[in-house]
């Protein structure tokens, strides 16, 4: 690995924390630094939607509140680079509390990949792609 790959591998790994970052607190317009305008996201294995990250950027924003407790870990982050793209793949842990009422609240677990394809723009590394891809959960 050189050091432009080291570097960009710094940056990709921005990106992803980014990414849940925004997630979790709700930071819907930072995901403009994540994905590209004509990105496409793929949540259907949750039980989202799959669009463009035009439509998906305000779904996430009306329906992500239903768990107002949100928290990411990313873990092993594997780049096969390309040229100016990358297939970038980070597993994730994404623990939310779901409120029932009462004070209770029950706790909904995903963990899985999420597979993008980044590319290298005039603005840094973006996601042009993501798939969410589900390898389990609990609590639904």
């Amino acid at each position: 690995m050189d050091l432009q790959q080291i570097a960009d591998r710094l940056e990709i790994q921005d990106v992803l924390t980014a990414y849940t970052r925004a997630i979790d607190t709700g930071d819907w317009d930072r995901l403009d630094t994540v994905f590209t305008p004509d990105a496409a996201i793929d949540y259907t294995q949750s039980g989202g939607i799959a669009a463009s990250y035009a439509e998906v950027k305000p779904w996430l924003a009306e329906m992500l509140p239903i768990f107002p407790k949100r928290m990411h870990t990313l873990g092993q982050v594997d780049v096969a680079y390309d040229g100016d793209e990358a297939d970038v793949t980070a597993y994730f842990h994404n623990p939310m509390l779901l409120p029932l009422g009462d004070g209770k609240e029950r706790l909904v677990q995903f963990g899985g990949l999420y597979e993008h394809r980044m590319v290298r723009t005039d603005g840094g590394w973006r996601s042009r792609r993501l798939v969410e891809v589900v390898v389990w959960r609990q609590g639904l």
